[in-house]
């Protein structure tokens, strides 16, 4: 069962590191096209995520595992906001579900430090998976005019 949960833990951190890369990206390019407070809050979030990563590492060792830093995917580049938005939600949808099944996984294995971790995480991602949801929504819904006021610091 250990290495059940420390191949859950791996696997969460390859994809907070996807994550991370993606919106490290996204904020280079918001950035750059003077989307400052959308810049910000993504960076923020990227900085959670690296946060969790650190946490799941802390976790691996723990249970005498080998954390892996090396993620296995590329950012997307260049997209509009609308599917930048779109990307991100995606990645943190899959990690919703992720996280459940692992915390239902290290429940049934009695391990509820692991659990516990999961849920914490959880948490998380479904805060940015509602900021990425209504932030989309609202570029869908007004377009050109809500994008303008992302602009300025």
């Amino acid at each position: 069962m250990i290495q059940t949960v420390i191949d859950l833990l791996t696997e969460a951190r390859l994809r907070e590191f996807e994550a991370i890369d993606q919106y490290m990206t996204h904020h280079y390019e918001m950035e750059n096209k003077g989307l400052d407070k959308l810049a910000t809050k993504i960076k923020e979030i990227a900085v959670a995520k690296m946060k969790h990563a650190e946490k799941l590492a802390e976790r691996i060792l723990f249970l005498k595992g080998e954390p892996i830093s090396k993620p296995d995917a590329t950012p997307q580049k260049g997209q509009e906001i609308p599917e930048m938005l779109a990307t991100d939600i995606v990645l943190e949808s899959k990690a919703v579900k992720m996280y459940i099944e692992a915390a239902v996984i290290c429940a049934s294995g009695k391990d509820q430090k692991s659990k516990d971790l999961f849920e914490e995480l959880l948490g998380d991602e479904e805060s940015h998976l509602n900021f990425f949801e209504n932030i989309k929504d609202h570029v869908d819904k007004l377009g050109a005019a809500y994008i303008a006021t992302l602009t300025g610091k």
